[in-house]
């Protein structure tokens, strides 16, 4: 077979390319020939469905899925734009067989091809299966299904939520068996329960439940429902939603799954406080029945004063018979009664025998007080009086002894008066403060001084020594008035 590129047409390969004239087969950029590849691919693959196994599932900060399509020969990269992605039923996983449908392009960039998915949607019951199980035992792994963390449902809710769809029969069964058992009040938060954004309305209201204040202008619930009747897998899919099974695991309030029937089985439910077989089945679960609750309430008032009354039956026997045990009262005092006479007889007889003994004594004492005798005693008491004189020796002698000791108290006084010197011509040298300067050294260091004479006081101010002896100054004589004039002492 001759190649298209032999040497005869195109001459031998030299080192220089060159144009010949009516090339038709002119040389292409790179940017040229990746156009045109695009375009040939693009127009050839237009739309396409491709079946294969997710691999490298990757979503970017922009929003956009990156992934691989594989099978046991080939593999596929794939992108799907945001937009795309907003719209998918389910969460991709690695792993997940699935049916893309988009077309097919070039990236130049890479110089490969990719798949651009406008749709993709997993591959028969068996593949939705299997994801999820992968996604439960994914979120089972998180701790998210565990029993320690299910809360008691409460016994009689006040405000009860309830998350379903507004129109359809489950809101009706659930609010009539409500009315039925214990009327309370409902809050109605409606969504979808299939088809594109259900599962994303479905966890907006859970948390919407869970975010209300508890005084706020809507009363918060005691407790939520999220209920949905009977369907497919796929119907029913929406409830198997991550994002549907984290908001039921971290509300705040308690949660009871009502979806389905009782064979249909969702990730809500694990997810749940509590699971019911179906949305009536929650609404009993929900409230008592008020009926029996009265019942119940009149039988335990029956029982509470059957149980009073036998109590007090029992006390009043248990009285009556410690009563009938006990003496009577009479029977209890008559000792004491006897022996009360018998002192109140004995205490009348022991006063008149006193009274009789006491007459007597006074009758032999009044008999030793005579007139005669008080006289007599009275004369002896006035001859002692008489005997005693105050004789004047004694009471001068004791005066001059208390002289001498007041003569010899004075003469220590003097002696011991600070003034005293004063008189003898000395001088008593104080300070501003009325302190007794002693030594020539003091008295320099002192801006003032003030001198006291026998008749009375002078302020001097100390002067240092001079170098050369001054003559003695004649003594200060007083002036008029009894003040002496005398400037400076030293």
């Amino acid at each position: 077979m001759t190649s298209p590129f032999a040497d005869d047409d195109y001459g031998a390969p030299g080192l220089l390319a060159s144009e010949t004239a009516g090339d038709n087969a002119p040389a292409l950029s790179i940017s040229e020939l990746s156009q045109l590849l695009k375009r040939t691919v693009e127009d050839r693959f237009g739309f396409v469905r491709v079946r294969g196994e997710l691999s490298g599932v990757k979503r970017a900060a922009s929003g956009h899925l990156y992934l691989s399509l594989k099978d046991d020969g080939a593999r596929l990269d794939g992108v799907m734009w945001r937009g795309s992605v907003q719209r998918l039923g389910f969460q991709p996983a690695d792993g997940v067989e699935v049916i893309a449908t988009g077309k097919l392009t070039t990236y130049p960039g890479r110089s490969n091809y990719q798949i651009v998915i406008e749709r993709m949607e997993v591959a028969g019951e068996g593949a939705l299966l299997a994801l999820l199980e992968k996604t439960k035992a994914r979120l089972a792994a998180e701790g998210l299904f565990d029993s320690e963390r299910k809360r008691p449902i409460p016994y009689l809710p006040r405000v009860i939520g309830v998350v379903t769809s507004p129109t359809g029969a489950v809101i009706r069964d659930i609010l009539h068996r409500l009315r039925d058992r214990f009327p309370v009040h409902v809050l109605v938060w409606p969504v979808l329960v299939q088809g594109q954004g259900a599962g994303a309305q479905v966890a907006a209201a859970v948390r919407g439940f869970s975010d209300l204040a508890a005084d706020g202008a809507i009363p918060r619930p005691d407790l939520v429902i999220v209920a949905r009747g009977g369907g497919s897998i796929e119907d029913l899919w929406a409830f198997n939603e991550e994002v549907v099974v984290r908001a039921i695991a971290g509300c705040t309030i308690p949660v009871i799954s009502a979806v389905g029937h009782e064979t249909d089985t969702t990730l809500a439910d694990f997810a749940a406080d509590r699971r019911a077989p179906t949305p009536t089945a929650a609404a009993e679960m929900a409230v008592p029945v008020r009926a029996e609750l009265i019942a119940s309430l009149a039988e335990f008032e029956a029982r509470r004063q059957r149980a009073i009354g036998r109590q007090v039956a029992q006390a009043r026997e248990r009285l009556d018979a410690r009563a009938r045990r006990l003496p009577q009262p009479q029977a209890l005092l008559a000792a004491q009664a006897q022996r009360l006479d018998d002192l109140g007889d004995r205490l009348r007889r022991s006063l008149g025998h006193r009274t009789e003994l006491a007459a007597a004594q006074l009758a032999r004492h009044a008999g030793a007080l005579r007139p005669g005798l008080l006289d007599a005693r009275l004369r002896r008491e006035g001859e002692r009086l008489s005997a005693l004189r105050l004789r004047p020796e004694l009471l001068l002698q004791r005066i001059g002894v208390a002289r001498q000791r007041v003569d010899a108290l004075d003469r220590l006084r003097r002696s011991l008066d600070p003034d005293a010197p004063l008189l003898r011509g000395y001088v008593l040298v104080t300070d501003a403060t009325g302190g007794v300067v002693k030594t020539r050294a003091d008295a320099v260091g002192h801006a003032a001084l003030m001198l006291k004479f026998a008749d009375g006081k002078l302020a001097v101010v100390p002067q240092p020594d001079d170098p050369a002896p001054r003559p003695a100054r004649p003594r200060a004589t007083p002036a008029p008035g009894g003040s002496t004039t005398q400037p400076k002492l030293l």
